[in-house]
């Protein structure tokens, strides 16, 4: 077993370092022992959006509902033959991870195969699953089985996990709307898309953002430098957007130059080691 562990948590690294080279450059920033675990989230995470994004020649739903079920079994049998599954059910055992986080976060992953607009309630349900969550798990990893830090740092989880989401919306905008037919915003029409739609969304943003920093700033310091360095970067790519006139947000994706990246992490780690977060 110790070599097929061994292979599938490399094969959650793989995933995330070419999926996401920000939230690459984050994990490298925890403690060493916190690494692992946060791949293995992330593999899990890509793998179920993968399936309700780009398999367009595919059964979606089919590959979901099994995509669910091996995930499920895979919890309860402790073991799966899917790496990345394997690697991720290891971590649900090792941090408690619940299974009703699982379970939303795969629900809002459906949603996606269905909706293509949302009222206010289904997008609070649709970011809660698909966002907030997902800070819960990784906020299990880093409270390393402080149950009381971590009760009492969930609601700044759940902020960072809706702001990265909501940045995510603007900055894909263009992608989601004609690409995959969706629109997540419940106040917008795209044909009345302006500025002021766009700043009554950064507002929303800007919130979310002040709510996440306090959270960061009680971390324990082991998980704290990664988080902040994701945290820094969805800030920058945020007030990027933000300096972007409306009409071209809907004719381009928004990006950080790799240089770029490099600069903030090494801002982040100087604040770090200054202990001025």
């Amino acid at each position: 077993m110790e070599l097929f562990d061994t292979l599938s948590i490399r094969c959650s690294r793989i995933t995330t370092k070419m999926y996401s080279t920000s939230f690459s450059i984050g994990i490298y920033c925890l403690h060493q022992r916190l690494r692992d675990p946060i791949y293995s989230i992330y593999g899990f995470v890509r793998l179920a959006d993968e399936i309700v994004d780009t398999f367009h020649d595919f059964d979606k739903q089919d590959l979901l509902s099994q995509f669910k079920e091996d995930t499920f079994r895979s919890i309860e049998k402790k073991i799966s033959l899917n790496p990345i599954l394997n690697s991720f059910q290891s971590t649900v055992h090792r941090y408690k991870i619940r299974p009703e986080l699982i379970e939303m976060f795969l629900h809002s992953m459906e949603m996606d195969l269905h909706k293509k607009s949302y009222d206010n309630d289904e997008i609070k349900e649709y970011i809660t699953g698909s966002a907030e969550v997902v800070g819960l798990m990784c906020l299990r990893v880093f409270c390393e089985d402080n149950d009381s830090l971590y009760d009492k740092l969930s609601p700044y989880a759940r902020s960072l996990g809706s702001a990265f989401q909501k940045v995510n919306f603007l900055r894909d905008l263009k992608a989601d709307y004609n690409g995959l037919g969706r629109v997540y915003f419940p106040a917008v029409k795209m044909n009345e898309w302006d500025t002021s739609c766009k700043t009554d969304i950064e507002k929303n943003i800007k919130a979310d953002f002040d709510q996440a920093l306090i959270g960061i700033k009680r971390l324990p310091r082991s998980a704290r430098l990664g988080v902040y360095v994701a945290y820094i970067y969805y800030l920058s790519l945020f007030e990027k957007i933000k300096n972007t006139p409306a009409n071209l947000v809907l004719e381009t994706r928004i990006r950080i130059a790799n240089s770029g990246k490099a600069k903030l992490l090494a801002y982040s780690y100087l604040k770090h080691q200054l202990n001025l977060l």
